[in-house]
């Protein structure tokens, strides 16, 4: 037991209290300190097993007597409490470090800059239909941790930003997804590319031999590190062409993905999932599946029937001949370059928010050919007017989602469509991205 060592939580979200919860249970001695105030759910989760939480703040003297933090992937190394923490040289982790001393199980690692969700969720949802007993964590479903206290699995899948994988150091993922790497979160990272870089790659991390390594084949930056670094783990590269290697692939419109078990193929017309970016989720969660032993017929009927995403490139409805589609998930550009490269009409394209260090010049040239109007929904605009303004016919300001909706309903024409994909975080007028997609289909049905 460990009634002696003090286990500090930093942050009472789903990732801090499912954390608590397992201190608790392993014989820690917990207090979970938050600097705003905490949801009732979770401080019902905490009384429930006796664990003590304060909010509004964070006692320092208790905070540094930890022997461990556990550290909220949202809060920053540059907050006070953190400072304080680093300065004492209290060890800090993140929330599924600490689960994996705790489990056996197998763990698929999910990451990229785009397509995090939707390949987790779809993997999740190939493997547990082909009958595998496999949890949903990290940026979705409930936190690693709690399922690992209460509720375990043989198997998780896991969405892994690059913020979790900070303070990631023994955890070792059995199987390693890495989607894509393009530039998001800047800020958090000096504005330094190489660092956030660095960051994704933490997923290979103690990988063995015997372990895959899923990664986007014609990724530059991915194809850069791995000539760089030399991973450990059997590769498992994936591209839309057949090129020797890869085991994943596009020819003839099937999609065929090769492993020790067998050739796995369908038509590409099949998939649940449509657009060019969801062709490489598929592919990868196709992989994942293949390796991971389920059968052909499993994995071909669940890409075929798999659901979508909420806030992913999501319809809402059609009025007066418009489309609008929810795309609130796009948190950064290039995200936002795969919503607009998706669409087959003119666009009303509603974009800002909290801005990352974002390079808008990567999605000009489709908002030059694709929009008819901009609308952009943020505290601040400025950096946006300064892109875009000349470059596109109509160019409005909102403060407010149903003044951006609004405004769209005017701007828009029979048959074009109005996509919300901000380019940017959502914390200048959302809760967050969920809270700002939510709106935004409610006032679109309030049309």
């Amino acid at each position: 037991m460990n009634e002696n060592k003090k286990i500090v939580i930093l942050g009472a979200g789903e990732s801090g209290t499912g954390a608590a919860v397992l201190a608790k249970a392993q014989g820690f001695e917990v207090l979970v300190s938050d600097s705003g105030s905490i949801k009732p759910q979770y401080k019902d989760m905490l009384d429930a097993r006796g664990i003590r939480w304060e909010e509004g703040g964070h006692t320092m003297g208790e905070v540094l007597e930890a022997s461990e933090i556990i550290k909220s992937p949202g809060i920053a190394k540059e907050t006070p409490v953190m400072r304080e923490v680093l300065a004492k040289g209290i060890h800090v982790i993140s929330e599924i470090e600490f689960a994996g001393r705790y489990t056996e199980a197998k763990m698929i690692g999910i990451t990229g800059s785009n397509g995090k969700t939707t390949t987790t969720l779809l993997t999740h949802h190939i493997l547990t239909a082909g009958g595998m007993d496999a949890g949903l964590a990290g940026n979705v479903g409930n936190s690693l941790a709690l399922q690992v206290a209460e509720s375990p699995h043989a198997c998780y899948v896991i969405e892994l930003s690059s913020f979790q994988l900070d303070n990631m150091y023994d955890f070792r993922v059995d199987m390693a997804v890495l989607l894509n790497i393009t530039p998001d979160h800047l800020n958090r990272y000096d504005n330094n590319m190489q660092n956030y870089v660095d960051a994704k790659f933490r997923i290979l991390q103690n990988q063995r031999p015997e372990d895959a390594f899923i990664f986007w084949d014609d990724d530059p930056i991915i194809r850069r590190e791995i000539a760089r670094r030399h991973p450990t783990a059997t590769l498992y590269p994936f591209g839309l062409e057949k090129k020797e290697g890869r085991r994943g692939y596009v020819e003839n419109r099937k999609v065929f993905i090769e492993s020790k078990n067998g050739v796995f193929c369908m038509d590409q017309d099949l998939l649940a999932l449509t657009g060019t970016h969801n062709l490489y989720n598929s592919l990868a969660a196709g992989i994942a599946a293949k390796a991971a032993g389920i059968h052909d017929a499993r994995i071909r009927a669940s890409l075929s029937d798999f659901a979508g995403v909420e806030h992913r490139l999501e319809r809402v409805a059609r009025v007066r001949g418009v489309e609008y589609v929810n795309d609130s998930k796009a948190t950064n550009v290039n995200s936002c370059w795969y919503a607009l490269e998706s669409m087959l009409t003119r666009v009303v394209l509603i974009l800002g928010g909290t801005d990352k260090g974002n390079d808008y010049s990567e999605i000009e040239s489709l908002v030059r050919r694709k929009a008819s109007a901009l609308i952009f929904l943020g505290v601040d605009n400025a950096k946006l007017h300064a892109f875009f303004d000349g470059k596109v016919p109509v160019i409005e300001d909102a403060r407010s989602m149903p003044q951006a909706v609004a405004l769209a309903y005017r701007l828009a024409k029979r048959g074009e469509t109005v996509l919300l994909s901000p380019c940017c975080a959502s914390f200048d007028l959302f809760q967050n991205y969920e809270d700002r997609g939510t709106q935004f289909k409610q006032c679109v049905l309030n049309l």
